[in-house]
């Protein structure tokens, strides 16, 4: 905690610098190379869409290399925080969009807004995306693509078990969930639908579709909701789906192991998480997959999924904010988008968007709350450790959301 503290002592500083730097106006030499920091979901899920963009890059920009430096979801904002410290900052940084609002107050990204127009499809950004990426007023993130989170499922494993119908309720899923189990006893660690015990997403998606929220608004201060009525029976329904169908530990997250991965071990009929997952579940297992829109406990009603994504910005810092803005160009053209379309991803646009399983499911779609102090409710796993305590049973849900919501109370109204 010490040293975090004094990271967040640096990163002023050095902002301040920055802001004083950019108010005088220096302008620096055409640069030989610039760095960009993207999520290893790039990596492994769409590294011809990243080689496109370089290519083209280096097309128009003769003489200047690309560095793309693949990062981790579960330290990548330490270490961002760390380069503001020190001075040595990418040019451009991927972003989730509930990370986004906390650096931009706090000037820690350059302003795009005068690049707006070489973006494509910038007059139809998503909402979710274009209103994370803004602040004052301004542009300083530019939407890169969404997902949202439907089941993945063995279509062979389900038709051997004698289900024929998707299920059309919650209802109806955890009975579809229990006859899975049953027929494949002999498979060890099997679960019907593997989701990580800690994946809030997935949980706070039960939250939404029973009424209730993360947090509120009242009197212009941030009150915490999960321990409303509502939020209480979203959390039991999210407990009950759980214990039925996931064989996940109660502590695990989403990363170690991915959920595609016990799917590719033939160890789950199904996943949830993002479109995209269809990419990575093996190649035996391709002719037999398939996916769907989780159901709702309103029978015939898909359940709310959180239409998170990511966003790409320039560091203030950087000395090449017109090349960077220029690959970020390239990196969400049109063209761009539709292969990451292609590829079980939401593009970036309401004009490109189609018919598939991933784009029904944003029909029905929560956010977390647009607050200053949001991701610091994600960096202190105020949600994954409340999910863990009700999951091993140290808490009640009623207990473990209550104290989550007295914590969510307190950081979001942080200074």
């Amino acid at each position: 905690m010490r040293s975090r503290i004094f990271v967040a002592a640096l990163v002023a500083v050095a902002l301040g610098v920055v802001a004083a730097t950019a108010s005088a106006g220096v302008q620096h030499a055409q640069a030989s190379k610039i760095t960009v920091w993207l999520q290893v979901d790039a990596q492994s899920g769409w590294p011809d869409v990243v080689a496109a963009a370089n290519t083209q890059f280096q097309q128009d920009h003769p003489g200047v290399s690309v560095d793309v430096q693949y990062q981790n979801w579960s330290d990548h904002l330490q270490k961002f925080d760390a380069t503001l410290a020190g001075g040595n900052t990418p040019d451009v940084i991927e972003m989730g969009n509930t990370e986004t609002t906390k650096y931009m107050a706090a000037g820690a990204f350059a302003d795009l807004t005068s690049y707006k127009g070489t973006f494509a499809n910038s007059s139809n950004w998503l909402s979710g995306l274009a209103k994370s990426g803004m602040y004052g007023g301004k542009i300083y993130a530019v939407p890169y693509y969404a997902g949202s989170r439907v089941v993945t499922y063995r279509t062979d494993v389900w038709k051997k078990a004698g289900i024929n119908k998707l299920p059309s309720s919650l209802a109806q899923f955890n009975a579809d969930s229990k006859i899975l189990a049953a027929k494949n006893k002999k498979v060890k660690g099997f679960s019907p639908v593997y989701v990580a015990g800690t994946d809030w997403y997935f949980a706070m998606s039960f939250v939404y579709d029973y009424g209730g929220s993360i947090a509120r608004t009242h009197a212009g201060k941030w009150i915490g909701n999960l321990n409303s009525k509502a939020s209480i029976a979203g959390l039991t329904a999210w407990k009950n789906f759980f214990k039925t169908a996931s064989k996940a530990p109660a502590t695990s997250d989403e990363t170690k192991p991915a959920p595609y991965d016990v799917y590719s071990q033939g160890q789950a009929a199904s996943i949830i998480g993002p479109g995209w997952f269809s990419c990575c579940v093996g190649a035996k297992f391709k002719t037999t997959t398939a996916q769907f829109v989780m159901p709702s406990h309103t029978k015939g009603q898909p359940m709310p999924g959180f239409l998170g994504g990511s966003d790409l910005a320039v560091p203030a810092p950087s000395k090449n904010v017109a090349l960077a803005a220029d690959w970020i160009k390239d990196f969400t053209s049109t063209s761009a988008e539709r292969s990451l379309q292609a590829k079980g991803n939401i593009p970036n646009a309401t004009s490109l968007l189609g018919t598939s399983v991933n784009e029904r499911a944003a029909a029905r779609s929560w956010f977390v709350p647009a607050a200053k102090h949001w991701v610091d409710v994600e960096n202190g796993n105020i949600l994954r450790n409340m999910l863990a305590q009700i999951l091993i049973g140290k808490l009640t849900v009623q207990q473990a959301a209550s104290s989550a919501s007295d914590n969510i109370t307190s950081v979001l109204n942080g200074a």
